[in-house]
Formats: structure tokens, C-alpha cells, sequence
């Protein structure tokens, strides 16, 4: 009986230095990303846009190497986070460009959450609207912008006839609108505008 106390209490430590090394350095990661998340959405909530989008670049960064440590939903709406971030810290293009790629993803996989779907789909849709402003503001022909904001349109479309919410359905009607609107709209009228923000 003593022998199996003393193995016990010698294996302790080799234990606790597994623990340390595996499963503990998940918990220290997750621990480090919580903080810079913090920092990020305090970052974003004052309108410090370029300091949110390094925090946000810094806590992907920093997730764990074990990817069942952080669950794939969380990653995610990080990921979702960023990139509007970025399109508010002048970085519209790398934002529009992860927002499809992450919007393809989501909707291939089978266990995505559909909250989080929409959430994406509909930045993807701004950014899609703000890069077709854009394109027409640089004078590009009506065959280089058009299937831009043909997509934003799909998407809204898709978005609305999605949503269980009145006053949702209500809000993408109307970014519907906003995008058959500037699809219309003459290059003088669309000069004489103030750019769009978020």
C-alpha cells in the first residue's frame, strides 16, 4: 500500500507537467486571446478603427494550436468582427475579399449558426455596396461594377426573405433599395453625394 502512495505522490509532478504542457497551454491561450479581444472591442466601440483591426489580427494570433480549444462559432464571429472593423479603418478590399471567402465556408459547412451566417452575409453585402460606390466614383465601366453590386443586391434579397423579424426584414428591404438606388443612379447625382459610412 505504501509503495502505490509513494508512486502516487512521485507521478504528481510528471502529471501536473503534462497538464502544463498540453491542455494547460489551451487554457493560457484562450486566457491571452480573451484580453486582446477586450481591448479590441473597446478599440471598436471608441472608433479607433486601425488599433481594433490590430487587436483583432493580434487575438486570431493568438488562438490555441489545439483548434477543439476554441470553438469554430467563435473563430468566426472574430473573424466577422475584423473585417468590419476593416472596412471602417480603410481597408475595404482585404475586407470584401475574407468576407466571401469566410461566407463560402459558413455555407458549405453544415454545422454553421445561421445568426452567424446572416451576420456575415450582411457585412459582406456592405462591403460589397461600398466597393461598387467606390468603383463608379474611379469612373470604371458599368460591366466592371455591375456584378458587384449584383451580388450586395442577392445577398439582401437572400437576408430578407430569411429573416423572421419585421423590423429586419424591414432593414434589408431597404439596403435593398439603397442598392438598386446607387445601381441606377447617374454618375452626377452619385458625385453630389457624401460617401456612405456603416
Amino acid at each position: 500500500m505504501r509503495n502505490i502512495l509513494l508512486v502516487s505522490w512521485l507521478a504528481l509532478p510528471v502529471a501536473a507537467w503534462a497538464y502544463h504542457e498540453g491542455p494547460g497551454q489551451d487554457r493560457v491561450a484562450l486566457e491571452t486571446t480573451d484580453a486582446v479581444l477586450v481591448a479590441a472591442h473597446e478599440a471598436a466601440a471608441a472608433g479607433e478603427w486601425k488599433k481594433a483591426v490590430a487587436k483583432y489580427e493580434e487575438a486570431l494570433g493568438k488562438q490555441p494550436k489545439n483548434a477543439d480549444a476554441m470553438p469554430k462559432s467563435a473563430v468566426q464571429r472574430l473573424q466577422i468582427e475584423l473585417n468590419k472593423a476593416r472596412m471602417q479603418a480603410s481597408k475595404l478590399p482585404e475586407a470584401r475579399e475574407e468576407l466571401e471567402t469566410l461566407v463560402e465556408q459558413m455555407t458549405a459547412a453544415k454545422d454553421t449558426d445561421p445568426a452567424l451566417l446572416r451576420d456575415a452575409r450582411q457585412a459582406l453585402a456592405r462591403a460589397q455596396f461600398f466597393t461598387t460606390w467606390l468603383m463608379r466614383l474611379e469612373g470604371l465601366d458599368r460591366g466592371e461594377w455591375e456584378p458587384e453590386i449584383e451580388a450586395a443586391r442577392q445577398n439582401w434579397r437572400l437576408l430578407a426573405e430569411q429573416a423572421g423579424d419585421p423590423a429586419e426584414v424591414a432593414q434589408h428591404q431597404k439596403d435593398l433599395e439603397s442598392a438598386v438606388r446607387l445601381a441606377r443612379l447617374e454618375i452626377e447625382d452619385l458625385q453630389g453625394l457624401p460617401l456612405p459610412s456603416e
